[in-house]
């Protein structure tokens, strides 16, 4: 058995017009590029959205006079904020471009299941518009309509089984189809990376896949154990929070190593470190096994050392190690920039500024569980949610930015793209910053009522500042790649099928890749295939 489907195709029948053509080609696709792309333009559309609501709830914050937005609607915007920005946008972007470039890096034919795949991508977007109706039905948790409530339960299971089928299809991709002689130590480090982020969600969603299981049965017939709409987020809360959102955007950090090697032009040092780096940040993942926050209780030091212990322990595992990963990324990262003059590359910048705002939230969460902190039930959390999600997405389109050639057959523009790293960066740090320094003042999270020493309005006026920054970023990126793409540029194959001049199987093929990926299986000899090629014939690289 293989897990390659030999007879997957995209052609359909002579009969049909052209345009009926393209549009069933596109639904019955099992191109594993097009069903990334797929992914990748769901998740970009409804950070829209979602950026838009987090603009709507930071003014209405900001109004300590009087509600702006109807304070019976407020649930259902805190709900598709949460909800949204972890499984509608977060996921399915870093997914979809695993999805896309994963068997590319790995000199395979093919994605892994790629039916599987496909299904995914159609059962995710299914329930992504059941999750976003039933939530504005007066559904969804604190939700008033019972049976929109208990949609929103099946919607949202919905939404995690797609999710999980393409994250099996990436993880038995990295584990079975990769070229001869490219062994786990050789695997690309975005490959690595999406490998861990795909392990994370099989170890994470079907705990939470279960958990709302749970609730939709209490919830249909009464409520008796778990409680009221209301109580909800506080049995599946685990889900859309941290520690288990730092596994989703493992891959964040896959990007930036994959720019840094690309822009010294050198072989990435100390890989296998680098690799353990992403490991100790996937465990994130135990979050979602424990159900309850591993933090520090008040007054640890006054315990005593069996009792302080059993926090200490769970604390570190989950909550420190994460931590220490990013740093040991991070920290590879430079001692590879510092020896070498790099390239200013989209995928660099991008990776990078987001790379570091994954790394203040993996910190902050770390500040959070701190029980003298004093921060549960504050913004605090909101903030360091939107550094993960921000942050990963920020890195997510240099992705976009640095496999366009591969995917679309067509560059975007460096010098027009680069600015837009650094407005969706400023943009990332006015969201998320403003309510970590409010969830010290004691500001509530999920709620627009509240009273507390200090510039109130600032705060959350720089938050809605933030997310329209963001709004902006998206919509200038998904402007500037639809011009890129839309057959008013310059072909990627007018730079060659390398324009970064890279090191990885990808770039080996031609630029679009055909639909089988490559005219013939490579062989590898190292971790840097296509460097060993360029220097095999003389090249100065």
């Amino acid at each position: 058995m293989t897990t390659i489907d030999t007879h997957a195709t995209d052609v359909v029948g002579s009969s049909t017009t052209e345009a009926l053509s393209g549009i069933v080609g596109w639904i019955t696709t099992t191109d594993h590029k097009r069903v990334g792309r797929m992914f990748i333009g769901g998740g970009l559309l409804a950070l829209a959205g979602v950026s838009v609501v987090g603009v709507l709830l930071g003014i209405d914050r900001a109004s300590t006079s009087k509600n702006l937005i109807d304070v019976n609607a407020l649930p259902q915007l805190f709900s598709i904020y949460r909800v949204g920005l972890i499984f509608i946008v977060l996921l399915p972007i870093l997914v979809g471009l695993a999805v896309a470039v994963v068997p590319l890096q790995l000199g395979a034919r093919s994605l892994a299941f790629p039916r599987l795949a496909a299904s995914g991508f159609w059962t995710w977007m299914v329930g992504a518009v059941l999750v976003i109706g039933s939530i504005a039905a007066n559904g969804g948790p604190g939700g008033g309509d019972r049976r929109m409530v208990a949609g929103y339960l099946v919607a949202q299971t919905v939404v995690l089984l797609g999710l999980l089928a393409a994250a099996v299809c990436v993880a038995t991709s990295v584990m079975t189809t990769r070229a001869p002689g490219m062994n786990m130590r050789r695997v690309p480090p975005f490959s690595f990376s999406a490998l861990v982020g795909a392990i994370g969600v099989i170890i994470g969603v079907p705990v939470l896949v279960g958990a709302l299981l749970y609730s939709y049965v209490d919830y249909r017939y009464g409520g008796s154990g778990f409680g009221q709409s209301k109580d909800i987020f506080s049995h599946i809360g685990f889900g859309f929070s941290q520690p288990l959102t730092f596994v989703f955007a493992v891959p964040a950090f896959g990007i930036a190593a994959e720019a840094i090697a690309v822009a010294t032009r050198k072989r990435l040092p100390m890989r296998g470190v680098m690799f353990t780096g992403f490991g100790l940040v996937g465990l994130g993942a135990l979050g979602a096994v424990v159900q309850v926050p591993a933090g520090l209780r008040r007054d640890i030091v006054h315990v005593s050392f069996g009792t302080a212990l059993n926090d200490i322990v769970p604390y570190v595992l989950i909550n420190l190690l994460p931590v220490l990963g990013g740093l040991i990324v991070l920290g590879v990262g430079a001692l590879a920039l510092a020896a070498a003059r790099p390239r200013v590359t989209p995928a660099l910048v991008f990776g990078l500024l987001g790379s570091l705002l994954v790394f203040g939230g993996l910190l902050g969460n770390a500040v959070y569980l701190i029980g003298d902190a004093q921060l549960g039930g504050t913004v605090f959390e909101e903030g360091v949610r939107l550094l993960v999600a921000y942050g990963a997405v920020l890195a997510g389109l240099g992705g976009i930015a640095h496999w366009a050639p591969k995917l679309w057959g067509r560059a975007i523009a460096v010098k027009a793209v680069l600015p837009l790293a650094l407005l969706g960066f400023l943009g990332a740090v006015l969201a998320a910053v403003p309510y970590l320094v409010a969830g010290f003042a004691k500001q509530p999270g999920d709620s627009t009522t509240f009273d507390y020493g200090g510039p109130e309005q600032l705060w959350n006026i720089a938050a809605a500042v933030g997310h329209l920054l963001m709004l902006l970023t998206v919509l200038a990126f998904v402007g500037l790649a639809m011009k890129s793409f839309g057959g008013r540029s310059t072909p990627a194959t007018a730079s060659g099928d390398d324009p970064w001049d890279a090191q990885t199987l990808e770039w080996a093929t031609s630029s679009p890749a055909p639909f089988a990926n490559f005219a013939e299986i490579h062989t590898i000899a190292s971790a840097e295939p296509l460097l060993d090629l360029k220097e095999a014939a003389g090249r100065n690289v």
